[in-house]
């Protein structure tokens, strides 16, 4: 998943771009001009920024000159002025693709994804081979036959059968939110292992096994009064 910036004057917009690409399980941020994006960069680079075209002061052609010149992030550029002068313009400055207002939130995903893969064209260093049936699960690699969780390295993790159920549930749902309710409908209380009356303690379990960094965890998010979510990667 990648680190977005969406950079709109209208607010409304902006959120609601924003909500969407993070329930996808992207790292997103928000700008409304100028300013505010390159405050966003000064803290914290991004894979890709959002950017729309026209915004008063400091518009969208100036600020796709500045980040080619820069930073290396992609740049999805946003208007609502579909000519071919502005697509032209846009492209000459440096961005990876155009895409006009109205527009679908669903071809915002895969124009996104399009352009990271182009500036992502290798396959992650050490992420293990899928083995016909297995699933990816981050890093991990999930064997529902065998019921194994392998890493990286093809070490197997040591894992009880209710944990080994909740990562079954969550490889099996990429990019889908799943509330409380349905990982106990997925992933039951076994009869052989004590019955934990919160998901959220078991969960909070599996990202102490499985994630580098459990308070930031990457493959089981938490979306605020939803659920959880795996990201489709």
């Amino acid at each position: 998943m990648a680190d977005i910036i969406v950079v709109d004057d209208e607010k409304d917009l902006a959120s609601m771009i924003a909500d969407y690409l993070q329930a996808l399980g992207h790292s997103l941020r928000v700008a409304f001009d100028g300013v505010g994006l390159r405050e966003a960069m000064a803290a914290a680079s991004a894979d890709l920024v959002v950017l729309d075209l026209n915004m008063p002061g400091e518009n969208g052609l100036s600020l796709a000159r500045w980040l080619r010149e820069h930073h290396d992030a992609g740049i999805l550029m946003l208007t609502g002025a579909d000519t071919a002068f502005d697509r032209v313009a846009g492209l000459e400055v440096g961005a990876d693709d155009y895409l006009s207002k109205p527009f679908a939130l669903t071809e915002l995903e895969a124009r996104i994804a399009a352009v990271l893969r182009r500036r992502r064209p290798k396959i992650a260093i050490g992420a293990p081979a899928l083995a016909a049936g297995c699933l990816a699960f981050g890093s991990y690699v999930f064997d529902p036959n065998a019921r194994s969780l392998v890493d990286m390295h093809g070490a197997l993790v040591p894992l009880t059968p209710m944990e080994l159920d909740l990562v079954a549930v969550f490889a099996t749902h990429p990019g889908r939110v799943l509330t409380r309710d349905d990982i106990l409908d997925l992933a039951p209380p076994r009869s052989d292992e004590p019955f934990d009356r919160s998901i959220d303690s078991r969960i909070t379990r599996l990202r102490r096994r499985l994630e580098t960094d459990p308070t930031k965890p990457e493959l089981i998010k938490t979306m605020r009064g939803a659920g959880y979510l795996y990201p489709k990667r």
